[in-house]
């Protein structure tokens, strides 16, 4: 095939002449096509890295996607875990634990310095911290609240024993005693001062029935068992359970260290020995190594009414017996 050639009118001659084509001006020709071509290029290729995801990055931002709603829904999960656990929390403090007099253990709240709503825009990796965060305390607390379960089965394993380890009766028959001073700062007829008064003082006859007040174990019968020159003869009873109860100015002691008594068992008689100053028996409760006063356990034997009565006559400062 013939090679063509470009041929250019001039309009001095009126004829058409042949176009001679230098090796310069080739070279320009191809330089500018080969420059076009690069920025035309460049341009589509900053354009498709841009604007258009390659198959790699669009399978990448599915991933992400399924990463923030999975991360969304096991942070929604988690709270409804978290709301369920508080309440089992308050119920644990507040129910069962009041129920066996035993002090709450969890705290009044659990902060995680930040909601997941506020950290829902951040990146990954502190989205993920606060989750491992979040879930590092639920199972700390989830173990807390376990060993306080176990704790809680036990005690009330033991309610029953508790129960009967507790002072709940008069320990002289409704009827046969009067309440003449009670718990608190008494004055003290012998001594003649005001002093502070760790139990309650019923007035009876010489010889009147004392009775356990609750199942437990005699630690002290006698006079001056322990030192307790001032009260006499005395008998005290080891409850368990940190109770205690002590009986003196009695005027004999049927009870023996080490025997184990019940609630409403013969225990001695009363008396007037030590410094009394007539025949009563002084009564005493302990818990946890403190005087308590000792009406609040007649529960018992005393309807409301009668409560309310001894109750008002415990809280009259007078001149106790003993």
């Amino acid at each position: 095939m013939a090679k063509k050639h470009s041929y250019r009118f001039n309009p001095h001659t009126l004829s058409y002449e042949r176009v001679v084509v230098t090796v310069r001006e080739r070279l320009k020709k191809i330089s500018f096509t080969v420059a076009f071509g690069l920025v035309i290029g460049v341009l589509f290729t900053f354009l498709a890295f841009h604007f258009i995801d390659s198959p790699k990055e669009k399978m990448m931002k599915r991933e992400l996607a399924s990463y923030k709603r999975d991360m969304r829904q096991l942070n929604t999960k988690m709270k409804r875990a978290e709301d369920v656990l508080k309440d089992l929390e308050n119920r644990d403090d507040n129910i069962y634990r009041t129920i066996f007099e035993v002090n709450p253990i969890h705290s009044a709240a659990h902060d995680y310095g930040h909601s997941w709503d506020s950290v829902r825009n951040f990146n990954s990796k502190d989205q993920l911290e606060f989750t491992n965060q979040r879930i590092s305390a639920l199972e700390s607390r989830l173990y807390e609240q376990s060993l306080s379960y176990d704790k809680v089965f036990k005690l009330a394993k033991s309610q029953k024993d508790r129960l009967l380890a507790m002072p709940a009766i008069m320990p002289i028959a409704k009827g046969q005693c009067e309440l003449v001073s009670g718990f608190g700062t008494r004055y003290h007829p012998v001594l003649r001062y005001s002093r502070p008064h760790t139990g309650v003082d019923l007035a009876a006859r010489t010889g009147t029935p004392i009775y356990a007040t609750a199942d437990g174990t005699v630690t002290e019968a006698g006079r001056n068992a322990q030192n307790r020159g001032g009260y006499g003869v005395v008998c005290v009873v080891n409850h368990g359970f940190g109770y205690q109860t002590l009986y003196a100015h009695m005027i004999e002691v049927k009870a023996r260290v080490g025997q184990k008594v019940k609630r409403g068992e013969l225990i001695g008689w009363v008396g007037s020995t030590g410094l009394s100053s007539g025949s009563h028996l002084h009564y005493e409760v302990i818990l946890n190594g403190r005087p308590v006063n000792p009406v609040y356990y007649f529960f018992n034997d005393l309807t409301p009414g009668e409560f309310e009565e001894i109750l008002e006559a415990a809280s009259q400062e007078n001149q106790c017996l003993s």
